[in-house]
């Protein structure tokens, strides 16, 4: 995967540090939970004590939601960086980050009953995407530091 990702950030030579290393934990993290998902997912239908398919179900799309919209608004960030669009283009609403009602749900109560490799990603998935929302108030109200 580290070769693929090379191809695309050749073009980003003058993308930040910080950009790009947000932009490869979020791009590591989305090919982690896919590689989980398909792999490991499955598999727990068929063991001795399976979770519940709803709450697996639920959970699964709302990790997906979650990276679904760091990297398309770390996509828009890089078109910013890259000269692509201008700072007046990325502050409207089609660059924001989008799904906080989704997305910034916890389901504590139900988490017990998910398997660990699950809430693990689960976890960082809801704190790179409130990392990525503070950075995203911060284009509306600059003077903000949530």
């Amino acid at each position: 995967m580290t070769g693929e990702r090379d191809k695309t950030d050749q073009g980003g030579a003058g993308a930040s540090f910080y950009f790009r290393g947000t932009y490869d934990e979020a791009f590591d993290l989305l090919v982690e939970a896919r590689n989980y998902v398909e792999h490991h997912v499955p598999a727990f239908r068929h063991s001795k004590n399976p979770p519940d398919p709803a709450v697996m179900t639920k959970e699964t799309m709302r990790l997906t939601s979650r990276l679904t919209q760091v990297m398309a608004w770390l996509m828009a960030q890089r078109a910013l960086q890259e000269g692509e669009i201008e700072e007046d283009e990325f502050v409207q609403d089609k660059y924001r980050l989008e799904g906080h009602e989704v997305c910034l749900k916890r389901v504590i109560e139900d988490m017990d009953d998910l398997p660990d490799g699950l809430n693990d990603l689960m976890e960082r998935s809801y704190d790179l995407y409130n990392r990525i929302m503070r950075l995203d108030k911060q284009y509306i109200d600059p003077g903000k530091k949530n």
